[in-house]
């Protein structure tokens, strides 16, 4: 067995199969040798299977579906080649960003349809014929419903990434529809971090005798993520927070959070408390969340206060700390969320906060995981200092909430503009006109 593993360990791209235009363009990315599930899924991919790749958040799965897509476009260079489907718009845009950086060789064109962004600007650029688009499910039903001359009947591969969020019910209706309109000689890759009982059902329906590869058995998370939980009176819950901000002050982090609302105060308190702190959120236009997106990337904020919109497939390879301020109502969540930090290897630290009534949702978490969690070490007494100056910033934080909600009509414009540019920057629209509002 000890000799399996090391001879998966020191195989690279080209021992799996791939041409070496595309060995060389993995190196210029940094990717000397290929994840477990990359070592798994490519040779079948490569063979022309239909693969369903269940694999720990942040092991390399865009790659796994990328390469084998690439490496046959290279044989067989048309338009609309594949189809990626992801649930959320900054995924989707990270995932075209791999593709275009694999291909930047081959001048390989990709074209990204997500909401929230001007529906004519992606159909102009769907008139380029792109090899790839890479979609959100709902944006991509209004195009092959309404966009003149668009369609997938020489599509050759269809790939679901995070395919269980895909199948829940905000999604289901407009994935029945959009694999109607798919041929069915195609290449179909499902690639998650959990499998669930829709991702079976839907396995059946669409894939042709699969090859099924798990390179995780059960709920887990990376071996190099050091997970605590700090259990604490639902009065100081902010205090408490607070307090392991300062405890890891210097780390980049991400705080969890359940609504919207919770994120802009949250991430206003932060900031009178002298923290580096931006929200992201479903409720932001598009333009809003790429640009904080943009801005944590960049090191210019070193909070990154999200829902759930940030926990899934998103890389961000700096993330130290991931804080659990509300715990997740889905256990299954948990995974994805601490799956943003310890990522490639590197080591990372998850806490989780629950109080009194959130107990039982802790239970089903350490249940998941099969194992027991150890307490952040955290004394009432140090932390209770910090109340005062908390309370005083949660009240300046609620003020401030208040005025930008009577202020919102005459803002949304001018938020809009200001991060033009950023939208233009990831979507490679750069012919776009400035002036232009994007859809909501």
């Amino acid at each position: 067995m000890a000799e399996k593993k090391e001879e998966e360990v020191s195989k690279s791209f080209r021992d799996l199969g791939v041409c070496e235009q595309l060995v060389e363009a993995c190196d210029i990315l940094g990717w000397k040798t290929p994840s477990k599930i990359q070592v798994e899924a490519i040779p079948h991919a490569l063979e022309g299977r239909d693969v369903i790749g269940l694999a720990n958040t942040g092991s390399g799965k865009t790659g796994a579906f990328a390469l084998p897509i690439i490496q046959a476009l290279l044989e067989n260079p048309q338009p609309f080649f594949a189809c990626v489907l992801s649930p959320t718009r900054e995924l989707a845009i990270q995932i075209s960003e791999q593709f275009e950086a694999l291909g930047s060789g081959i001048g390989l064109k990709c074209s990204v349809l997500v909401g929230g962004v001007d529906m004519m600007q992606q159909a102009i650029s769907l008139a380029k014929r792109p090899h790839v688009v890479v979609a959100t499910p709902g944006r991509l039903l209004d195009h092959l419903s309404n966009t003149k001359g668009f369609s997938f009947r020489t599509l050759k591969y269809l790939v679901l990434d995070e395919a269980d969020k895909l199948l829940n019910q905000e999604f289901e209706k407009s994935i029945d529809e959009i694999l109607k309109a798919l041929p069915r000689d195609r290449r179909t890759y499902l690639f998650s971090a959990t499998m669930t009982k829709k991702v079976g059902k839907l396995q059946r329906t669409c894939l042709k005798n699969p090859v099924k590869i798990e390179t995780s058995t059960k709920y887990s998370t990376v071996d190099t993520v050091k997970e605590q939980y700090c259990f604490v009176p639902a009065k100081y819950k902010d205090c408490y927070l607070v307090y392991i901000l300062t405890e890891m002050s210097g780390s980049t982090s991400m705080i969890f959070t359940r609504t919207c609302e919770a994120t802009r105060l949250l991430s206003l308190l932060l900031r009178e408390l002298g923290l580096k702190a931006i929200p992201i959120s479903g409720q932001m236009s598009q333009t809003k969340r790429l640009g904080a997106l943009n801005k944590f990337k960049a090191g210019e904020c070193n909070v990154l206060v999200c829902t759930d919109v940030a926990s899934r497939g998103l890389d961000i390879p700096s993330v130290d700390l991931v804080i659990n301020y509300d715990i997740p109502t889905n256990s299954k969540d948990y995974f994805h969320r601490v799956g943003r930090t310890a990522r490639a290897g590197r080591s990372g630290l998850a806490i989780t906060i629950f109080n009194q009534y959130e107990v039982e949702w802790f239970m089903q978490i350490e249940k998941l995981l099969g194992r027991k969690l150890p307490e952040f070490p955290a004394e009432e007494q140090e932390v209770l200092v910090l109340l005062e100056r908390v309370s005083d910033a949660k009240r300046m934080a609620q003020m401030k909430v208040k005025e930008s909600n009577g202020n919102k009509k005459r803002s949304r414009k001018g938020d809009d503009d200001d991060n033009e540019d950023e939208v233009k920057k990831y979507l490679g629209r750069k012919n776009a006109n400035g002036n232009k509002k994007s859809k909501r």
